[in-house]
């Protein structure tokens, strides 16, 4: 293959970020050639990022088949160096004394023979997962650590994913690899993606229409939800982003050309409004992103019901 074939191929898979924040690309040879392990305080290793992901591919290649490479978001490094650099100013350091490794890591990858399309948009069914090293307490005897698996669809033009509730584990304790591989077995087995259910609830989203104002008043609430009473909370439809996601909304309403306000509309489908959500939540860290992907595809579904008068849940964001 020559240099400008190479380039094209390169152009072709470019794509935007699953997540944005403070995250930075890093491929999974380079977290197992470069990255240490953490250890627990009697310097049993913990799980690492890498058997975390391939133990997780591998129960979804048993279900779903063939995957794309993984790919991998990290944040958080933690730095150090080896005992004989112990003396050295930071500055002297080479980087054979460097040691790191990173606090956070999302990844996903999406199944080969799964694409379908909606509102002229093209989207796969992905599969990923979410660690944190600070959840777990590595500074006592070895425990249970924690993770995040989910399988949902992402849309091509923007990457951005739909999680709905069947197919995001929560956060699991697990003890070793293959627990892992049990637990994603379990949640890849239930998730049926030909299962009209699953696909039909994104789809419906685009049959239903916001205007300006309607969209404006739902910003409003946002904003108000926030600022509730917890007892008041409580009783009204969770929503958890923040002012700076309700921000970012507001202003990819505006800008975004794929699902923002197009000339001479007057407002957007509950399909676009998903989007917009979703876009917004990449700016999460990743030990919050994908509980707050999963609510920003709830909370769409829900206004939708709430405007057709299938179900007034979600009634108090609209009135």
């Amino acid at each position: 293959m020559d240099n400008n074939e190479t380039t094209t191929l390169e152009l072709e898979n470019k794509h935007p970020n699953f997540i944005e924040s403070n995250t930075q690309e890093i491929s999974l040879g380079e977290i197992a050639d470069k990255c240490i392990v953490p250890t627990f305080s009697d310097n049993s290793l913990t799980i690492s990022h890498q058997d975390f992901c391939m133990a997780t591919y591998k129960a979804a290649e048993n279900v779903f088949g063939a995957l794309s490479p993984i790919e991998c978001r990290v944040s958080h490094p933690i730095n150090g160096r080896i005992p004989t650099a112990l003396m050295k100013k930071a500055t002297e350091l080479t980087d054979d004394e460097k040691t790191i490794y990173y606090q956070r890591l999302a990844w996903i990858a999406k199944v080969s023979s799964c694409t379908r399309n909606i509102d002229g948009q093209e989207i796969h069914l992905t599969i990923g997962g979410v660690r944190a090293y600070s959840e777990d307490k590595l500074y006592n005897r070895p425990s249970a650590l924690k993770f995040k698996i989910f399988v949902g669809w992402q849309v091509r033009v923007c990457s951005n994913l739909m999680l709905q509730t069947d197919g995001f584990s929560g956060t699991f304790e697990s003890l070793t690899s293959l627990d892992i591989h049990q637990k994603a077995l379990e949640l890849f087995s239930r998730f049926n993606p030909e299962k009209d259910n699953n696909l039909n609830a994104l789809a419906q989203l685009q049959d239903t229409r916001m205007t300006e104002e309607q969209f404006c008043h739902i910003i409003g609430r946002m904003r108000l939800y926030q600022f509730l009473p917890v007892v008041q909370q409580k009783a009204i439809p969770q929503f958890i982003l923040g002012d700076q996601a309700i921000n970012e909304t507001v202003r990819q309403y505006v800008n975004n050309p794929n699902f923002g306000r197009k000339n001479g509309d007057d407002g957007i489908s509950t399909w676009d409004f998903m989007q917009l959500l979703t876009e917004s939540a990449k700016g999460s860290y990743i030990d919050r992103w994908l509980d707050r992907n999963a609510n920003c595809t709830e909370f769409a579904t829900g206004i939708r019901k709430a405007l057709r008068y299938e179900d007034s849940e979600y009634d108090w964001f609209l009135n």
